[in-house]
């Protein structure tokens, strides 16, 4: 199992656009054997400390493997989409990561 925990930075103003993109991209996470885990948005007052960029969003999505995440990637509809995600976005900051027992 793979995760992947993003950090998302908006351009200001493009909220709607970036909902558009989400509403493509996270239906197509499940076509590859993966689950959003988390998807928040926080708020101003729920950081209890930061010393990066507070982003817009965080998400955290499990594949069952590294290939399922560079097969989401990869997918073709997700890709004809992908220029609200340069319109939209900033920045990511990608985290891979597994589980500790």
């Amino acid at each position: 199992m793979v995760y992947i925990t993003q950090l998302i930075y908006l351009k200001e103003g493009q909220e709607k656009v970036y909902h558009e993109f989400e509403q493509i991209a996270i239906p197509l996470i499940s076509k590859y054997n993966g689950r959003l885990l988390l998807r928040l948005r926080p708020a101003e007052n729920t950081f209890v400390e930061v010393n990066i960029e507070q982003p817009y969003e965080v998400h955290i999505v499990a594949f069952d493997c590294e290939q399922d995440f560079k097969n989401f990637t990869n997918d073709e509809e997700r890709k004809r989409f992908l220029y609200l995600k340069e319109q939209s976005i900033a920045s990511t900051l990608l985290i891979k990561g597994a589980a500790l027992q």
